[in-house]
């Protein structure tokens, strides 16, 4: 049973890869019409799918991280486009449904290791060190 989980596993990665794929060429190659997507470079970070692949969770970054807003609301104003498209281009029994949600691991990220370059959490991190030797 644990195979077929696994064989599950990869088909929803392959899947969202995949989508993945897909928006991105269409977002960089611009067709949708949309004067705020024309304006930003939208990086397509990760595509979650739901199990029985009727639902996709998209993960954006614009460029710099720059109206990060106003591009999710031009995604989400362009979603019934973009499912048409992602359904045309893949081979699946039910077109997916998109929902677009800003990448916030950069911002994490970018806050840990501003934490981590913090003086006193630096201090604290070299301390151990220093009793070993």
């Amino acid at each position: 049973m644990s195979s077929q989980n696994e064989g599950s596993n990869v088909r929803l990665l392959r899947v969202g890869e995949q989508v993945r794929h897909i928006l991105s060429e269409i977002l960089s190659r611009g067709d949708v019409h949309d004067d705020v997507l024309a304006s930003h470079v939208v990086s397509v970070t990760e595509v979650r799918m739901s199990p029985d692949l009727r639902h996709a969770t998209i993960f954006i970054k614009p460029l710099l991280g720059k109206d990060e807003e106003a591009v999710l609301k031009a995604l989400r104003t362009n979603t019934a486009y973009l499912q048409r498209e992602v359904a045309h281009r893949m081979t699946l029994k039910y077109a997916t449904k998109l929902k677009f949600l800003a990448d916030e691991s950069f911002d994490e990220g970018s806050h840990i290791d501003k934490l981590l370059r913090d003086p006193k959490i630096a201090r604290d991190l070299e301390q151990p060190d220093e009793e070993e030797g």
